[in-house]
């Protein structure tokens, strides 16, 4: 069940504090089920999100470094940015990803071993009545004549409120993990575990912390973050695609 207070309480404490760069604050840390994560809050009314792969060289970025020339001015305006989505060994996406509405990779549907193909996997996508997630059927049955970004991962974690069917409650899988899920109130939320998780816990989080019906698996073990107002700053290992969150008011 979806608890509207504790999701009241979320917002109040996200939204709390602003960096002396003009740059508010959009990510804080919280604690589910015993767990210690780290949650972002894009704001349709606050925020722009884009994905970005490739640096000026047109080669893949692996990490938040490439940011600033590619961005130029755009850059001091970054809320935070996460990795943002499944890659192969060069860095690329392995599954759909549109970029400033560009598909640069068509969508994935071929069956295959590991997260990415567990299905139902899914798409996360910004198009011009705003931010989404579902699965990748339900996204190509529904597909939107002009997709703005969109990056394809898996598996779910949440569909329409319930858990992806093949997740335990509470299974021995247990890493640091990254996903996406998008509020009723339209926010994209991206959260980050600070300890190991397992899929089910994850998965709560977005259902009765953030109020995110739909929440997709971005990565695991790789997965990183950069939020230049708390001045956390992830390294370790190359990542591919990267969301970025721009604030614009």
């Amino acid at each position: 069940m979806i608890r509207p207070i504790a999701v009241a309480g979320a917002f109040l404490t996200l939204t709390a504090c602003a960096s002396n760069g003009g740059v508010d604050d959009a990510c804080r840390k919280i604690t589910f089920e015993g767990t210690s994560f780290t949650v972002c809050r894009a704001d349709p009314q606050k925020h722009d999100l884009m994905l970005v792969d490739k640096s000026l060289d047109g080669r893949p970025m692996r990490d938040f470094t490439g940011l600033q020339p590619r961005l130029g001015d755009r850059y001091p305006r970054i809320a935070f940015a996460m990795n943002a989505g499944m890659f192969d060994a060069a860095g690329l996406p392995i599954g759909y990803y549109v970029e400033d509405g560009a598909e640069q990779k068509p969508l994935n549907r071929r069956p295959g071993p590991g997260n990415f193909h567990m299905q139902p996997n899914g798409v996360f996508w910004g198009d011009a009545k705003g931010w989404h997630v579902a699965t990748t059927d339900d996204f190509a049955a529904n597909k939107p004549d002009h997709v703005r970004f969109a990056t394809q991962s898996g598996p779910m974690l949440l569909i329409a409120g319930k858990l992806h069917p093949k997740l335990a409650e509470n299974g021995t899988s247990l890493t640091i993990r990254n996903a996406v899920g998008v509020g009723l109130n339209g926010s994209a939320w991206f959260a980050i575990s600070n300890e190991a998780v397992s899929f089910g816990r994850f998965a709560r989080l977005f259902r009765d912390k953030l109020a995110a019906p739909d929440a997709l698996y971005l990565d695991g073990a790789v997965s990183r973050l950069w939020d230049p107002v708390s001045d956390r700053l992830d390294g370790g290992t190359p990542i591919g695609p990267i969301v970025v969150a721009l604030q614009t008011r």
